[in-house]
């Protein structure tokens, strides 16, 4: 089995690690504290001009939920216009009903704007009423792969709903494990759902450059975030985890 390791990133200095460290596609995001939303027209252009693996987008206005506005929504396929103007692979989108469904109709309109782009449905699938028909409805929408938690906040605790879920796809769309993943459980993770795609951070905390620091004054507003410190991908984290999956497929 030839296994495919994508790297979720909001900085060019991610995203360059993870192609150095052997990846085989990164997920652009910003926000990643919010779950990701889409980055700025700059990051995408200088992502695509700096790298030569395959590079997906989110497509999200927002964080929260997933039920959007009709404002909301023109902004996303404004978005993808973007991504498809920049040379951008594919698109990660997700959209739900108010009543926890997918949203068939709308999601299927952004799959036909992001013709040649792979699309990819993300984590809204976690947060729906029926994974099992949520699963059909992604289907039908066209969409090529579907990230998933299996429906828990990290994946090993998901294992055994995306195992069933890529038994049911039966090759119809790609199921992508993703959240919580790590060098310490990709490999049982792999094993036990049968999957061949897996979607991670591999990150690591490195500290500001700066000497002057005014750490009474907070910008993020939240309580406890450090802001001379921050999270990115770690090429060494990157590189173990695909040296578990080559033995796998040995």
């Amino acid at each position: 089995m030839n296994f495919k390791l994508e790297i979720c990133v909001d900085s060019i200095e991610s995203a360059l690690n993870a192609q150095v460290a052997g990846a085989d596609r990164v997920e652009l995001c910003d926000n990643l504290i919010e779950g990701g939303t889409t980055p700025s027209y700059g990051t995408i252009i200088s992502a695509r001009n700096n790298l030569d693996i395959g590079m997906h987008v989110i497509i999200r206005p927002r964080g929260g939920d997933f039920l959007y506005s009709d404002s909301e929504y023109d902004i996303m396929r404004r978005d993808i216009d973007i991504c498809g103007e920049s040379g951008v692979d594919g698109v990660v989108i997700g959209i739900l009903t108010r009543y926890g469904m997918i949203d068939v109709e709308r999601t299927a309109k952004l799959v036909e704007y992001s013709v040649p782009m792979s699309v990819t449905f993300h984590r809204a699938f976690d947060m729906c009423a029926d994974p099992l028909k949520g699963l059909e409805s992604i289907i039908v929408t066209g969409a090529h792969r579907l990230l998933t938690s299996g429906q828990k906040n990290k994946t090993p605790d998901g294992t055994e709903l995306i195992r069933q879920l890529i038994n049911i796809a039966s090759g119809r769309i790609i199921i992508m494990p993703g959240g919580g993943l790590d060098e310490l459980n990709i490999e049982s993770v792999a094993k036990h759902t049968g999957a061949f795609e897996f979607h991670l951070t591999g990150r690591k905390t490195i500290q500001s450059g700066m000497t002057f620091r005014k750490k009474e004054v907070i910008m993020s507003g939240l309580a406890g975030y450090d802001e001379f410190s921050r999270k990115i991908a770690d090429p060494d984290k990157i590189k173990r985890v695909i040296e578990i999956l080559k033995t796998l497929e040995d």
